[in-house]
């Protein structure tokens, strides 16, 4: 998308003007590398940009079509069986109480008209959206705690937690402003976040419980050692984290040893998800618009 690349040099000058560079100027290096399948093709490459991927209590896959407005449901043959409007969608992710939550505006014109978080029963025949929580500047990544607050990365905005009753908790939103949030991830007690502001490519942790202490877990680099735009990201049971990036590079964190490696490199990616039923599988979007199966 043109938006996320002219964010990124946007970003990357305002680092090098500031004076600030990476934790690490090394490139993110090889690691094992993981096995890469089309689970879904793009019909039309670019417009069907898939920006993210989650699935809903019966198993179906929706995937957010940014340019086409809305988000799609797949089943498990890959077959498309329903659409829903949704004004340049973000994260799809399954809530609590079995409606899938999806993330809207994630595009500069939402500092005029504002983005938010829209959700839907995913088993109507015709799924209506209905707005959940409003107000966002470019949002774009979203997770659930274990207590069923929502936490949505808007770019912005910063990071914002939604409650149950679509209220913002904004003691605690104003605790975790962030410049250049873009994808987030809980785990427990602990959320992980992808920022692209200063610098590019940030991946960072902090306690759900106290949003303004912050570590860092990597500064993500292509494999010249060019700062990398980090997407979204995923963390497993074991702590492991999997971000995606512009340059087309799936970057594993190991958040014990703080080490960094490439699983993957190939076009550039927009989101992971686990696999349903599989721990050593993930599905990543991507800019083209097909949903690539990665086996690890």
């Amino acid at each position: 998308m043109v938006v996320r690349r002219l964010a990124a040099v946007v970003a990357f000058g305002c680092a090098a003007v500031a004076g600030m560079a990476p934790a690490s100027a090394e490139p993110v290096a090889a690691c094992a590398a993981a096995r890469v399948t089309t689970a879904l093709p793009a019909a039309t490459p670019m417009l069907d940009w898939s920006e993210n991927v989650g699935y809903d209590r019966r198993g179906n896959l929706w995937v957010s079509r940014l340019y086409r407005n809305e988000v799609q449901r797949y089943d498990n043959t890959g077959k498309l069986t329903a659409t829903v409007p949704v004004a340049f969608p973000g994260a799809v992710r399954l809530g609590p109480d079995g409606l899938l939550y999806v993330v809207y505006g994630d595009a500069p014109s939402s500092a005029i008209i504002p983005g938010g978080v829209v959700r839907f029963d995913p088993d109507a025949v015709h799924p209506h959206p209905e707005v959940f929580a409003a107000g966002f500047t470019m949002p774009n990544g979203a997770a659930f705690d274990d207590a069923g607050n929502l936490y949505v990365a808007a770019t912005g905005s910063g990071v914002i937690r939604i409650g149950r009753d679509g209220a913002v908790d904004r003691g605690w939103t104003d605790r975790a402003v962030g410049a250049g949030a873009n994808g987030i991830a809980v785990r427990g007690d602990t959320a992980y976040l992808t920022t692209n502001a200063n610098p590019l490519g940030r991946v960072l942790s902090f306690p759900i419980e106290a949003p303004e202490s912050r570590t860092v877990l990597a500064d993500l680099s292509t494999g010249s050692g060019v700062p990398d735009f980090a997407d979204d990201l995923h963390v497993d049971a074991e702590g492991v984290v999997y971000v995606t990036t512009l340059s087309g590079s799936l970057v594993r964190i190991d958040t014990r040893s703080g080490g960094a490696c490439s699983v993957l490199s190939t076009e550039p990616l927009t989101a992971v998800v686990p696999v349903l039923g599989r721990s050593d599988e993930l599905l990543a979007s991507t800019e083209r618009g097909s949903v690539l199966r990665i086996r690890l």
